[in-house]
């Protein structure tokens, strides 16, 4: 049948049932007020394809704590097919659906359920259709949001319907249609149709009152023509609000019924999740009989199948539950949670609740427990909501501090910091922050770190160290406030925190027990004065091993990592991790693990690697609210973009991370980005502005100063400094990086004082220091930094008029930079490359025939307006012999000044040579 003024909608429903057909899979949301006509144009699209298997779920008011519900509906036709599934996805599906004890894995099922899907789809177009999004539990709604936006290549349609606009959450980026109100014509059409005999006059004001929604086109006029008639004033053009004559309407009607057939709408209201038996059972002893099923069946209110009933739109038990008098609800409460089934422990506790008008200890308790079993099962919302709840019901302040202070910690593991935030709040307003500081395991240290100031955060986690319900939060809070301590650039808390962390005995914890060494040798990376023994680069495999199920607040930062030398088994760590977290569904301490692994692929030369999960870290950690690890991702996808040549994105970045660091004092993140734009300064060519953003970092007080930077700043450091003659600078930085060399043993650290000592020191042993420095730079396992050291070796190599040698040397250099996409040094490898290839030939008629290679080379740099100091630096000469190489350009071509150089065509063979290398 045709819906009335439905024509465009309809035919997007069409023509998506025909690209489906065809292969081309998608998913749709139409959203728009309740009644709007939303599920008739769903039944629409069941209806016009009557080849598709079809699934289709509706969530729930009450069902919407409980993960998997809508899931467990939609799929249950088909769960003979989960056997066909590959056996952890078949596993984590029968977990979310109650088939089995499996815990839950939301990245698991998700995959499942497209993986099902999917199979259907092989053999039938298959439709799947949502109504009530906004009423799906969370659990379902991650998994069918990840089906919806991945069957673009399967004969698939996902359609889904809502009253929300679909801007953010699980719906976020799927196609969303609004549907609106009706013509007025097509309006009137319908009431004609819906009320035959109506005259015009009601017709005219059913169709002023609805506002072209068609659900109050069909209710209003059976209201007495006085009630549905409305002459109070409304604003010129303003729509008039539908919800209370609706819900008058359906209360009026559910009034003139029998009392037990409204006794049964208000418990099948109170129920919300359709389960007929349970409303049957709690109907019992209240007069809810065969006749009243019969009287509430024929109303056209409610309608059943098997052992499920439901209403026939969604506002008409919110009209029968709040036409109810409190009393009344509290009876069909009361009633649903004695008519649960034994194990239904969330539902009963919901119910009791529902009930309750003081505050309750046994029911508090009993949803304190139904929390404990949502969060074991991922349902991270539910949990919170349930506590909450069980705080409001607490009959005294300290228990319902704890509850909320619980609840906080849920909502932080979760992904929802500003709820956490909240939560944590209200406890403390309750009861002193010691006992909240228990009960939450140290949030608010933990919040503070995230996005605050980071010396505050050193001060909550290390008081909140010694009331710490077990050893296992007081090494975790204490490996955090170290961490807090090295943000802020605080050795002195830093060392303080250090040997506090540790004296801890964990004899209360087998695991920790057998973790602790580890912890002990890795946590000892954190001091940079000597006084802890280092921990090599052959131990770090061993030490790291022990690591891998530990919680992320006990791995080191990343950058300290680096110049330990020891990142490659800690990356592993972190990867086991980040997959971990991802089962469990902990968003906060995922996007963590994501910015400190981002950080370690970069060096390991995984630049792909790197990008996608510092991404994937700041889109979490945005979306959770964690500030600063949404700053750390910043500056990873900042050092890469420096790396590539990227200055306009660098730039951007950089700034979003200033905006946050200084002001907060976080000083290792300002200094991270006086490092970037140093380095970007530096591959472009232009080593005095590298100097200007690189010596703040080692600049006591300065908000940029840090230590640790300083050892990563060096190399770069020290290279400006060569480029512009500063020597007695490049050699401070040689010697602080030997210093480090000889405390740590780290590869990386013994490469760069070779690499740096034949940079800056030439002679005889400048070659036998490069080939030590590339042997060690492999070791290290960053091809990045082996090639910067292949490069300047086929430089020297060059200048010394080995060009074979240096061609070899440039050649595999420019390649790993071309691989990792690192263009700026691509080309000043490329041009060395050239050069070493000799002079050029004449070649016959030209602007530049008779230049030599590198007088081409100084007279295009000219040419783009570049000074005689910045040539220099960038083609590793004097500018002495810059000023000397264009005193002879000019009478080859017949000039007298850089302003008619620039006048000239210097293409050339030459430049195409090149060009054509670098493509």
């Amino acid at each position: 049948m045709e819906l009335l003024g439905r024509g465009a909608e309809t035919a997007v429903l069409d023509r998506l049932l025909e690209r489906a057909a065809d292969g081309a899979g998608s998913g749709l949301l139409l959203w728009g007020e309740p009644g709007i006509g939303k599920t008739a144009l769903l039944e629409h699209a069941v209806g016009a394809a009557p080849c598709a298997t079809v699934l289709r779920c509706r969530g729930t008011r009450m069902e919407a704590g409980l993960a998997f519900a809508a899931l467990h509906e939609l799929l249950w036709p088909v769960t003979d097919r989960l056997g066909t599934l590959p056996a952890p996805q078949a596993a984590a599906l029968h977990g979310a659906l109650g088939l089995s004890g499996e815990t839950a894995n939301r990245f698991l099922i998700g995959a499942a359920v497209l993986s099902l899907v999917s199979d259907l789809a092989a053999e039938r177009p298959v439709l799947v259709v949502v109504d009530d999004v906004q009423w799906i539990d969370e659990a379902s709604a991650h998994a069918l949001g990840f089906l919806a936006r991945r069957v673009a290549n399967d004969p698939v349609l996902v359609l889904l319907s809502g009253h929300e606009d679909p801007a953010s959450g699980p719906w976020d980026g799927l196609a969303a249609l609004r549907i609106g109100g009706l013509a007025d014509d097509d309006a009137r059409s319908l009431v004609a149709a819906a009320v035959p005999g109506a005259d015009d006059a009601l017709i005219d004001d059913t169709v002023r009152t609805a506002g072209g929604n068609p659900l109050a086109l069909h209710e209003l006029p059976t209201l007495d023509r006085a009630a549905a008639d409305d002459t109070s004033p409304r604003p010129p053009g303003a729509g008039v609000p539908i919800g209370p004559r609706l819900r008058r309407a359906f209360r009026d009607r559910v009034a003139a019924m029998p009392e037990p057939a409204r006794a049964l709408l208000l418990l099948a209201a109170a129920e919300d999740r359709g389960d007929r038996l349970v409303v049957d059972r709690a109907g019992t002893g209240r007069g809810v009989d065969a006749s009243a099923w019969e009287d509430a069946l024929r109303s056209g209110l409610i309608r059943t199948s098997g052992s499920r009933v439901e209403f026939r739109h969604p506002l008409i038990p919110a009209a029968i539950y709040e036409g109810a008098t409190f009393p009344d609800r509290q009876a069909a409460h009361r009633a649903l949670a004695a008519a649960q089934p034994t194990d239904a422990i969330e539902e009963r506790a919901w119910h009791m609740a529902a009930a309750a008008d003081a505050p309750d200890e046994e029911i508090a308790a009993l949803l304190e427990l139904a929390a404990g079993k949502s969060l074991r099962c991922g349902a991270g919302p539910a949990g919170v909501r349930a506590l909450r709840r069980a705080a409001e019901l607490s009959q005294v302040p300290a228990e319902a501090a704890r509850r909320l202070a619980a609840a906080a910690r849920a909502a932080w593991d979760a992904g929802q910091a500003e709820a956490a935030r909240q939560l944590l709040d209200d406890a403390e307003r309750l009861e002193s922050g010691t006992d909240v500081a228990r009960a939450s395991s140290g949030l608010r240290g933990i919040l503070e770190f995230t996005t605050g100031i980071p010396e505050r955060a050193h001060q909550y986690l290390t008081r909140d160290m010694s009331v710490a319900p077990r050893t296992r939060d007081v090494v975790q809070l204490g490996s955090v406030a170290v961490r807090a301590a090295w943000s802020a650039g605080r050795t002195d808390l830093q060392q303080e925190t250090l040997q506090r962390l540790l004296a801890v005995e964990a004899d209360d914890d087998p695991a920790l027990t057998e973790q602790l060494p580890a912890l002990r040798a890795l946590w000892s990376c954190y001091d940079q004065t000597g006084e802890f023994s280092p921990i090599t680069p052959d131990r770090a495999h061993e030490t790291t091993g022990r690591l891998v199920s530990a919680a992320w607040e006990l791995l080191p930062p990343a950058p300290l990592v680096q110049i330990w030398g020891v990142e490659g088994p800690l990356r592993d760590a972190l990867r086991v991790q980040a997959a971990a977290l991802r089962e469990r569904h902990e968003l906060a301490a995922l996007a963590v693990v994501l910015s400190q692994g981002a950080v370690l692929d970069l060096a390991a030369g995984q630049w792909g690697a790197a990008e996608s999960a510092a991404i994937d870290g700041l889109h979490l950690a945005d979306e959770v609210g964690a500030d600063h690890v949404a700053t750390q991702c910043r500056g990873s996808l900042a050092l890469l973009a420096a790396a590539r040549g990227d200055e306009r994105t660098v730039e951007e970045y950089a700034t979003r991370v200033l905006e946050i660091s200084v002001p907060q004092g976080v000083r290792a993140f300002t200094s991270s980005v006086h490092w970037i734009r140093g380095r970007v300064a530096l591959f472009a060519g232009r080593p005095d502005e590298a100097l200007e953003h690189l010596m703040p970092v080692a600049q006591p007080g300065h908000d940029a100063a840090h230590p640790t930077f300083v050892l990563l700043a060096a190399a770069d450091t020290a290279e400006a400094a060569v480029h512009v003659g500063r020597l007695d600078l490049a050699e401070s930085r040689l010697t602080t990086v030997q210093a480090w060399a000889r405390h740590s043993g780290a590869p990386w650290a013994q490469a760069i004082v070779h690499r740096l000592s034949a940079l800056i020191r030439g002679g005889q042993s400048a070659e036998a220091s490069y080939r030590t420095a590339l042997d060690l730079a492999e070791a290290a396992g960053n091809p990045f930094e082996q090639a910067r050291t292949r490069m300047l070796y086929g430089e020297w190599l060059r200048r010394a008029r080995r060009r074979s040698d240096a061609r070899r040397q440039l050649a595999a250099a420019a390649a790993v930079f071309d691989r990792l996409g690192a263009d700026p040094l691509r080309r000043r490898a490329l041009r060395e490359q050239d050069l070493a290839d000799g002079p050029t030939l004449r070649r016959g008629p030209g602007s530049s025939a008779g230049l030599t290679a590198q007088e081409l080379r100084v007279a295009r740099l000219a040419s783009d307006h570049l000074t005689n100091r910045e040539i220099a630096a960038q083609l590793l000469i004097s500018p002495r012999t810059v000023g000397h190489h264009l005193a002879n350009v000019y009478p080859k071509l017949g000039i007298t000044s850089r302003t008619e150089l620039s006048r000239v065509d210097l293409a050339g063979d030459l430049r195409l040579r090149v060009d054509a290398r670098g493509r």
